[in-house]
């Protein structure tokens, strides 16, 4: 492609309309006009590379990237090339572009961890960087990834992943980074270890006969070696500075008069060199050069817009040729950049001369960037030059776009370059932080900015809004609608259901079909506020169409949020079925062969993780948990994070790990955010439930006071964890009828509701506080009632985590002490008893199963005994013999145990004890 036709399609070309990237970001720049290769330190990098990090760390000019040019391009196919700028602060810019630059040594890498970028973003980039090491680490070849002006990164999130990266980097990856200040990476760790090669400041400077090379034959030969001296002398071997003087030298008249007019520091140096450059050049010439030094990438498109030319494409090939410090940044000549030193004094130059031309530079070039993109260069250009009502509809714009993206980071800094009277005075600027903190996590604060924004509404003129083009519109387009959404999420997370489904409505009504993510927000948001309700069936209905929406529109994130809760609405119901393959069903969509599983997962995985622990399948629901606690650790959203934690200190305490427990519930806390429901954040409840359990019951009480949970208060659905908590206390402190009135009043709203999941624990406890008051026959006729209900679909853990009381009770219940038992499964019942079994530390069914059997069924060591010969067939004259006992006292047992265990004969009695776990 001619420079011409570059010129005109470089809008197009500098943004790769796939991946959102900028392609000239990852172009490996050509040795500049001149280039002197070296030899001495180009080995340095060479033996460098078997390391884990090459750092070539100087001051501006020293010629890092050159340097660094020339071993790429020695590596070209296996090195890959980033340069940075301030973008880059956002994390996930940074990766999307780092794992790009890997794409041509390892094909497929991009799209294979794309997924783990989000959206949403993640909060740590460890899985990201897991995936990349696992990637590298099967490939044979070296791979090198060279980060170019590392010092314009100050973003802790950033240097953390690339620490993590080098902490855990394969054999076959080697990091380079240039960069004018020392980055704060473990170099004291890495030069122990012999990881690490440095190359400073000092080992940079040109030597004498570097700078003879570069100079060339400027100097007659006579005059030529003291000339070489004193210019490197009075630069100190300065790249820049010796590049400069080159250029000067073409244009000097009296050569040794000017090489004697050296002197002083490297910035006196670089400013006589820049006068002198400048003021050799045409006026044509000189003020293109000022006036394109705003931009920091420049085509001819671009340049024509902001000069008011229409020959910028051929200026910009003739300052190339003239070795003017034109980088260029593709193959085809379509865009370059100045380097970095010269067009920090060519602004300089600029904002001395004429201030105010510099501002009109940038808005040209932020209403070009508008039309072409990128978006962030837009916005920057418009801040530079004072336009920040510009700026603001830019941010309000292209806000969705960031989002999609995972780059929300950049909208946070893009606001806070902005006047804070101009950000409350935008109704959308407002509703865009009241979206960052609510994606981030930050509820207390979403509600003022809210309620900004509704004031901003009311109060300024309405402007047109232009939605940028994406995978879905803006949710601000209809700021009304979109600040009622705002507030049916926050009453929803606060337990507060009618308002939720109330502002839903509201949105809901104000909003048609272009509207897709608000009206697909407000979906969910009514569905949520159903459920807190207790609904559940409504509420059932409403998350079905929401996970269709979202998975049909693409936002796999929104997906597997509304699959899970799918899912708990689905165990609020008692269907344990339901719920894990609404999750698997979930989980599948986001598998792909040779991909990691995107953080996203983790959320359903948590899911399953609670149905496989409710079905006493601890060891399976354990590595579920830790799967995905290990995904939704890189989620912004912490409701995950944190119930999983709680989750796996259930486990943990199941398992017989208190101490564990107890560190994953503090965990669980630190994670956890008291302002949302018990319901949708059950780890307080949890916590308190655990207390309990762990004989802790002082703190457990002075939480429920905390609360303000009382046992005369009118419970709702959205507090149920903690009144059930409150319930459990009161039976620990012998106040059985108080929480039989209490568990009346939760019996009531829960069968209103048909929550079935909420009723067998509700009937559990009741049981428990009958027998509390010395009732057994109503006590065991509710646990039947508790059991049926929980029979069908597996329920397990709402029993055994009850402990020695409930165990007690279904000994009872399997005894058959009462006429009016319901009927229950023997084969059931026989899982309880292998669960109790598990739960208090005895084996499996045999000779040490006489512990259980003596407590859950009310066999005596001796009836086991019979029991097994039974099972093996013998005949009572057979085991009288056998057990040195007389034959009526083997009828005698045979008899007792044909009653406790419910069974007509023998066979019948051996079928059950079996089932029971009572027998191999």
């Amino acid at each position: 492609m001619n420079g011409e036709l570059a010129g005109q399609q470089a809008g197009m070309s500098m943004v790769d309309p796939h991946e959102g990237l900028l392609a000239t970001k990852l172009y490996i720049p050509p040795p500049p006009p001149g280039f002197v290769s070296r030899p001495r330190l180009t080995s340095q990098l060479e033996e460098g590379l078997r390391g884990a990090l090459t750092l070539v760390c100087a001051p501006a000019g020293s010629g890092k990237t050159a340097l660094l040019s020339e071993l790429s391009r020695r590596h070209r196919g296996s090195a890959g090339w980033l340069a940075l700028d301030s973008g880059d602060n956002d994390p996930v810019r940074f990766w999307r572009h780092a794992v790009a630059t890997l794409a041509p040594s390892r094909p497929g890498i991009v799209e294979r961890v794309a997924p783990l970028l989000g959206p949403p973003a993640p909060t740590t980039f460890d899985g990201l960087v897991t995936a990349v090491v696992n990637e590298l680490a099967t490939e044979p070849n070296l791979v090198v990834l060279v980060l170019d002006d590392y010092h314009v990164i100050d973003t802790e999130q950033v240097h953390a992943s690339l620490r993590f990266l080098l902490e855990h980097r394969p054999s076959q990856l080697c990091v380079v980074i240039a960069s004018r200040t020392e980055p704060p990476l473990p170099l004291a760790r890495l030069r122990v270890r012999s990881e690490l090669t440095e190359l400073r400041g000092a080992e940079l400077r040109f030597t004498l006969e570097e700078t003879g090379t570069l100079l060339g034959g400027a100097f007659d030969a006579s005059f030529r070696d003291e000339a070489v001296e004193t210019l490197l002398s009075r630069t100190e071997g300065w790249v820049a500075g010796l590049q400069l003087a080159s250029v000067s030298l073409r244009s000097q008249p009296d050569l040794a008069r000017f090489v004697a007019s050296f002197s002083g520091s490297h910035r006196y140096v670089l400013d006589y060199l820049t006068e002198e450059v400048l003021d050799h050049q045409s006026d044509v010439m000189r003020r293109f050069l000022l006036e394109t030094s705003v931009l920091e990438r420049l085509c001819g498109s671009l340049c024509d817009a902001v000069t008011g030319r229409t020959d910028s494409q051929q200026m910009l090939e003739a300052i190339e040729r003239a070795n003017l410090f034109l980088v260029p940044l593709d193959e085809n000549r379509g865009w370059w950049r100045y380097h970095h030193l010269f067009a920090d004094l060519l602004r300089n130059r600029l904002d001395g001369a004429r201030p105010d031309r510099a501002k009109e530079l940038h808005r040209r070039a932020a209403a070009w960037h508008e039309q072409h993109g990128p978006p962030d260069h837009a916005v920057r250009h418009a801040v530079s030059a004072g336009e920040y009502v510009m700026a603001a509809r830019l941010i309000e714009r292209y806000f969705d776009e960031l989002y999609l993206s995972s780059e929300a980071a950049t909208a946070s800094r893009w606001i806070a370059a902005l006047p804070p009277d101009l950000v409350a005075s935008r109704p959308r600027l407002n509703l865009v932080q009241a979206a960052l903190n609510l994606i981030g996590g930050r509820l207390d604060v979403v509600g003022e900015f809210l309620d900004v924004a509704e004031r901003a509404e009311g109060e300024a003129a309405q402007e047109p809004f232009e939605p940028s083009v994406g995978r879905a519109a803006s949710r601000f387009v209809n700021i009304p609608a979109a600040i009622a959404v705002g507030r049916s999420y926050i009453a929803h997370l606060h337990g507060e259901g009618e308002a939720a489904v109330v502002y839903a409505s509201e949105a809901l009504a104000a909003l048609d079909d272009t509207d897709q993510m608000l009206e697909g927000l407000a979906h969910t948001s009514r569905a949520m506020g159903v459920w807190v309700r207790g609904w559940v069936a409504e509420a059932q209905h409403g998350m079905e169409f929401c996970v269709g929406l979202w998975r049909s529109a693409g936002h796999d994130d929104l997906a597997m949020v509304a699959s899970s809760g799918l899912g708990r609405i689905h165990r609020a119901r008692g269907r344990l079925d339901a719920a894990l393959e609404t999750c698997r069903t979930a989980r599948q969509s986001m598998t792909s062969p040779g991909r990691p599983l995107a953080p996203a997962a983790g959320i359903v995985q948590v899911e399953m993780a609670e149905v496989a622990y409710e079905r006493d399948e601890l060891e399976l629901a354990a590595e579920l948990v830790n799967e995905g606690l290990s995904l939704c650790r890189e989620l912004s959203f912490a409701e995950f994070m944190s119930r999983g934690l709680a989750l796996l200190a259930r486990i943990r305490h199941a398992q017989g790990d208190p101490a564990g427990a107890r560190r994953a519930m503090e965990m669980a806390e630190n994670h956890s955010d008291p302002v949302i429901a018990d319901l949708l954040n059950p780890v307080p409840a949890q916590r308190a439930r655990l207390l309990l359990m762990q004989g802790e019951t002082a703190a457990a009480a002075e939480w429920l006071a905390s609360r303000g949970v009382g046992a005369d208060d009118e419970p709702t659905y959205a507090a149920e964890p903690a009144y059930l908590v409150l319930v459990r206390l009161l039976l620990v402190q012998e106040r059985a009828p108080e929480a039989l009135r209490l568990l009346d009043r939760l019996r009531t709203l829960a069968s209103a509701q048909r929550r079935d999941g909420s009723l067998i624990e509700i009937e559990a406890l009741r049981a428990l506080g009958w027998a509390a008051v010395g009732d057994t026959e109503v006590a065991l006729s509710v646990l039947g009632a508790s059991l049926s209900l929980a029979v069908p679909q597996g329920h397990v853990r709402v029993f055994v985590d009850e402990g020695d009381a409930m165990h007690k009770l279904i000994g009872r219940f399997i005894a058959n002490e009462h006429p009016g038992q319901p009927s229950v499964p023997v084969k059931y019942l026989g899982t309880l008893t292998r669960a109790f079994s598990r739960s208090s530390g005895d084996a499996a069914p045999g000779a040490a199963a006489s512990s259980t059997a003596g407590i859950v069924t009310g066999l005596s060591e001796r009836e086991l005994e019979v029991l097994v010969l039974l099972a093996a067939g013998k005949q009572n004259q057979e085991i009288a013999k056998e057990l040195f006992v007389a034959l009526s006292t083997v009828k005698k047992h045979v008899t007792h145990i044909l009653s406790k265990l419910g069974a007509a004969n023998r066979t019948e009695a051996t079928v059950r004890a079996r089932a029971l776990g009572l027998l191999s």
